[in-house]
């Protein structure tokens, strides 16, 4: 890397824009495309394209600065494995590489099918100059500069661009930290609001950080206190361990856990979520039928369980079937429900749950 002193005038004039353009507010959509207008100043070219990957998903790009064909874009999944651009820079992250270090002669550049496209889509690929932004995550961000004359890119703008991609890849990393950051704490207040629903978060290891208000009288009615460690059911520590310990991609219903009893039942999905740089799992709590909470303050442990099969529309027989009871004694406990509801009938206490 060149010092300061071998810059010019006009260089270093450009360096500071672009060093305070990358610290002014915003996120990527804001800053990337001010970070170009500078960068277009100092290393000219006629396309170019400032992309991010999405997390966990490698080979699929959030295109920032688009200063190319569309067609490009709109085809860049079927030319992205013969993309010998990226190949080359993931083999050498944070390192600015020009086509005569990508690994390509001039004659295997011309034969190659990312050329050959690029020229079918109207952009003559003839020189390019590119560099990975390793952020130290699974997911990446990606600066290319492409020529359609047979002017190559020089030493010097290669150091120049050398020079500022430390501060390119730190605004990459810490702009989309906070946007994840941001995204993972919306998703997980809107769980947290979600009716119907009661949430518990926990660590990777188990450990409790919050839950919703509702949530240890949703516990508390399917599980005894022999069957919980840490205030949580063993059951579902357990399915958490396994989930956490896996390594294959989950198949669908294995992040699930359902009460294996006929009748209402308890459905905990457990749910992965990065929030920042933490990785969190919501263990969502559903009740097949909904019990409003307030109902939990009002009805005994027996009463909730006569008034859960009362929502799934079992008439008193069944139910006394099911709770191992008499069918007057159903009956009494849907006078008390009745009355401590202050509803009349099974419609108005099914309105009265919908309402809730």
């Amino acid at each position: 890397m060149h010092s300061w002193g071998s810059l010019d005038a006009r260089e270093q004039a450009l360096t500071f824009d672009l060093l305070e353009a990358l610290t002014c507010p915003g996120d990527l959509s804001e800053v990337l495309p001010r970070a170009y207008d500078i960068l277009s100043r100092m290393l000219a070219a006629d396309y170019a394209a400032f992309c991010v990957s999405k997390p966990g998903k490698a080979f699929e790009y959030d295109w920032i600065v688009e200063q190319m064909p569309s067609k490009f874009f709109a085809h860049y999944e079927e030319l992205v494995a013969e993309d010998f651009v990226r190949i080359a820079v993931m083999r050498q992250p944070n390192q600015v590489l020009r086509d005569t270090e990508m690994g390509l002669s001039r004659q295997g550049l011309e034969r190659s099918q990312m050329y050959q496209r690029c020229r079918e889509l109207g952009m003559p690929l003839e020189h390019v100059m590119a560099v990975m932004l390793e952020t130290g995550s699974d997911w990446h961000g990606g600066f290319m500069l492409y020529r359609d004359t047979r002017m190559p890119f020089s030493d010097r703008e290669r150091a120049l661009l050398q020079r500022v991609t430390p501060a390119l890849a730190h605004t990459v990393h810490s702009r989309r930290q906070q946007s994840l950051e941001r995204g993972g704490r919306w998703m997980l207040e809107s769980l947290l609001r979600k009716r119907g629903t009661e949430c518990v978060v926990l660590t990777p290891s188990g450990t409790e950080q919050m839950r919703t208000e509702g949530a240890t009288a949703v516990l508390e009615a399917w599980f005894a206190p022999s069957d919980c460690e840490r205030n949580l059911p063993r059951v579902l520590l357990e399915q958490l361990r396994r989930l956490v310990s896996s390594t294959q991609t989950l198949q669908p219903g294995e992040d699930i856990w359902e009460t294996p009893v006929p009748g209402p039942k308890l459905r905990v999905t457990f749910i992965p979520m990065d929030v920042g740089s933490r990785r969190l799992w919501v263990l969502q709590l559903q009740e097949t039928p909904y019990i409003p909470a307030v109902w939990r303050t009002k009805l005994t442990k027996r009463e909730l369980q006569v008034v859960s099969r009362v929502l799934l529309g079992w008439d008193n027989q069944l139910i006394a079937e099911d709770l191992k009871c008499s069918v007057d004694t159903v009956k009494k406990h849907l006078q008390h429900i009745f009355d401590k509801l202050g509803v009349n009938s099974r419609a108005q206490a099914q309105h009265q749950a919908t309402q809730l």
